[in-house]
């Protein structure tokens, strides 16, 4: 059983590296093909960049960064439509930003402006960090809709409706969701930061795979951010932005001074206290004991170390160089076998005289008026804005980073006002990219062997997980013998004499349940005697039995009831004699 178990472990791993073989050497047949992704419904802006002219619709930023050196304040980064590294579908582009270390902006106006008049606002589009990222962001901005909208002068300056996108730097892994809100009573905007995810964003910046990023803003003043159709993150412009959109109604009057006569102190110390005469605040902590005696042992003439007796002075010692030779000091051996040596001192207790700096007690402040606050105003600038949802009108969609990481893929870019629309552009891309790269993900024999051209150790380890268990099985399973059965040989064996006996005793019972007259079956009988079988021929021993017959007698009461009664009769003891052999 054990070899054919190990032959079947054998024979399933070289199956599988036969069909993996197999499948490998057949001929690739057509796969799939791509077709530029067409938006079911409205939308205001929608860019596949299938076309090697799409760039032609974006502009590129002349302008330069405020406030950064000289070197890089231009918005020099280099912008490419071309197909990802890893190439899944022929046809299939993006934008590509090709520069690390540098400023990139590009821009491109909304086919038609969004305005936020009572539907959904759907933003959608893929992100691919084909060599990782350490740090920089991959989000866009949707630029207001203005007059003077110029995309040549696109910065970071330019004025934007809504940020979003993700944003990595160290260990912070961010998806952004910032919307400029502005003021009903001043006119000025204000950056409104949505929190946090508690979602892992680690994922979709270290597998170098594209990743769908979508935000959805409702006229219900919610909203939800999803990666990869995965909602991550979702909340209420009213209740989870920071800072909040409205104004507290009441706020501290910051002319507010405290008075000079307020006492914020709880307890002060008693004025009337006195320190009392008897307090000495010079008194040490602790005293020489004064009922302390010196030990009569003790060695005052000793002194506790001593030079060594058994240095030597070292061949290679200058005296004009190293000055006159001293033996090393030692522990006197004399003080170990005394309390101590040298001069004696009387050991250290604590003062009783001892009481410290006097303080005077504290006692509860008559004039304690509490912690000052200043006094609560109703808030000059407070307003209520109960429809932030009804945002600036965007324009254009831009892209105006600075990275540390090169070749940050971008595609399918949508925008529209239902999101049934952006699942179905999804659905055209990056769900079609989904299937094909996971119908191309290598075999699982394959993907192993590919594993150990980076990492050539992983052979050792390949050969401990698969030949250490055949091994094993080999040795622990199939390396004994089974001891041989002698009942099952040839060979003649001798007779068990109590095996022997034992036939004898059920011949001898089966002739007696024959011959007894009375018909009574083995069933009736009940046997009060052991039988035994002793070694050697000729022994003979006797074997008991006895029987109980049951009788029913019927009889009639006096009362005309009737009665059963059962009587047992015991047959007499029949002694049989065992035949000899």
């Amino acid at each position: 059983m054990c070899r054919c178990n190990l032959k079947n472990y054998i024979y399933v791993i070289l199956v599988s590296l036969l069909l993996e073989i197999k499948a490998e050497e057949e001929p690739v047949t057509a796969g799939p093909v791509y077709v530029s992704p067409k938006p079911s419904d409205f939308v205001n802006f929608a860019a596949s960049f299938d076309e090697d002219d799409s760039i032609k619709s974006w502009v590129l930023s002349e302008t330069k960064k405020d406030g950064v050196d000289s070197d890089i304040e231009k918005y020099n980064g280099r912008w490419e439509v071309t197909e990802p590294v890893q190439k899944l579908l022929d046809g299939d582009k993006g934008l590509l930003l090709k520069d690390k270390a540098r400023h990139n902006a590009i821009a491109a106006k909304l086919e038609t402006p969004f305005d936020f008049d009572g539907k959904p606002f759907v933003v959608q589009y893929e992100v691919n960090f084909q060599n990782g990222i350490e740090c920089g962001g991959a989000y866009v901005k949707l630029l207001t809709e203005t007059p003077d909208l110029s995309l040549k002068n696109f910065n970071d300056k330019t004025p934007y409706t809504i940020m979003f996108g993700p944003d990595k730097c160290g260990e912070s892994y961010k998806l952004h969701f910032i919307f400029r809100h502005k003021n009903p009573k001043t006119g000025e905007f204000e950056e409104k930061h949505a929190k946090q995810t508690t979602s892992d964003l680690k994922g979709p910046y270290l597998d170098k795979s594209s990743h769908l990023y979508t935000l959805v803003v409702n006229p219900d003043n919610t909203f939800q951010m999803y990666i990869d159709q995965k909602e991550v993150n979702t909340g209420s412009l009213l209740k989870d932005m920071s800072p909040p959109i409205n104004p507290p109604k009441e706020i501290e009057d910051k002319d507010d001074k405290k008075p000079e006569d307020w006492d914020e102190r709880e307890k002060i110390a008693d004025p009337e206290a006195v320190k009392p005469e008897d307090w000495d605040e010079d008194a040490p902590a602790q005293i020489q004991d004064p009922d302390a005696e010196m030990p009569e042992d003790w060695l005052e003439d000793e002194p506790t170390y001593v030079d060594d007796p058994d240095a030597e002075k070292p061949n290679d010692w200058d005296d004009d160089m190293d000055g006159e030779w001293e033996a090393p000091k030692i522990e006197n051996p004399k003080c170990k076998e005394a309390s101590g040596c040298g001069t004696w001192e009387a050991p250290m207790i604590p003062n009783p005289q001892y009481k410290g700096k006097w303080r005077p007690a504290m006692i509860v402040n008559p004039n304690y008026k509490g912690i000052w606050k200043p006094r609560i105003i109703p808030n000059p600038n407070f307003f209520e804005d109960l429809k932030p949802y009804e945002m600036t009108s965007i324009g254009a969609l831009g892209l105006e980073l600075w990275s540390m990481s090169d070749s940050i893929m971008f595609d399918n870019f949508i925008i529209t006002n239902d999101k049934a629309v952006a699942d179905d552009y999804a659905r055209q891309t990056w769900e079609f990219k989904k299937v094909v790269r996971a119908n191309k993900e290598p075999g699982i024999f394959q993907g192993l062997i590919d594993a150990t051209a980076e990492r050539p150790w992983l052979w050792a380890i390949y050969v401990l997980v698969v030949g250490l268990p055949l091994v094993l099985i080999f040795t622990f399973c199939c390396g004994g013998k089974k001891k041989s059965d002698p009942k099952k040989t040839d060979e003649p064996t001798p007779d068990d004499p109590h095996d022997s006996a034992e036939e004898e005793d059920k011949k001898e019972e089966g002739s007696q349940e024959e011959e007894d007259p009375t018909g009574e079956t083995a069933e009736d009988k009940v046997d009060d005697a052991d039988e035994g079988v002793e070694e050697g021929a000729g022994d003979a021993e006797a074997k008991t039995a006895t029987k109980s017959d049951l009788e029913k007698d019927d009889e009639e009461s006096e009362h005309d009831e009737e009665e059963q009664e059962n009587a047992t009769r015991r047959s007499p003891r029949k002694k049989k004699v065992r035949k000899q052999d």
